[in-house]
């Protein structure tokens, strides 16, 4: 049950996605009447699998605001989002202060962003695994757990990247789609 102030940001963030999106793509505009349960709800599917006592999270590729904005609106934890379209860091830092999230938007390439590692990891659509655990790595504390939410190549991404990457790994199936898969990493490190 998502209390009542929760919902009512949730829904100022959804206002504001639409009214930006028109200029900016945030989403898919065939995805616009069903951003609830393909963006919102896909995004707050994660909630219940970060550890507890997580109090600060780094979202990368931010985009929109998924999941990362999401949940920081949901949970309260302190997540720094970071995006390198400045248009859409814009638009993050307009939706932190229209819904009072704890968040920080970092408007720079992840490599380049200067923020400390992190217990909890996430992230969503950005990349295949073999080109998205270099940028985890170093940013994931130890004892810290990654969230990424995959779709239907998850299988393939994770035999490329066991080739040059370790981790402990839990799936967990997608509460919103068929195809989708949540990755639970711990423990990611480099084989060299």
């Amino acid at each position: 049950m998502t209390p009542p102030d929760v919902t009512d940001r949730l829904r100022r963030f959804a206002d504001l996605l639409l009214r930006w999106n028109a200029k900016l793509n945030l989403i898919a505009p065939r995805d616009a009447p069903m951003l609830w349960q393909r963006h919102i709800q896909d995004s707050l599917q994660l909630a219940p699998l970060i550890q507890p006592g997580t109090d600060r999270a780094i979202d990368l590729g931010s985009g929109g605001g998924f999941p990362g904005l999401v949940l920081a609106i949901a949970t309260g934890i302190r997540f720094d989002l970071i995006e390198s379209d400045q248009r859409k860091a814009s638009f993050l830092r307009t939706a932190v202060l229209e819904t009072g999230a704890p968040a920080t938007v970092h408007a720079c390439r992840i490599e380049d962003a200067l923020v400390a590692p992190a217990s909890l990891v996430t992230a969503r659509a950005l990349a295949p695994l073999p080109r998205l655990l270099p940028l985890v790595a170093p940013l994931l504390a130890p004892n810290g757990i990654c969230l990424l939410l995959k779709g239907a190549k998850v299988d393939e991404e994770l035999m490329a990247a066991e080739k040059d990457w370790t981790m402990t790994m839990k799936r967990v199936p997608s509460r919103t789609g068929p195809d989708g898969v949540v990755l639970r990493l711990s423990e990611v490190r480099g084989r060299h």
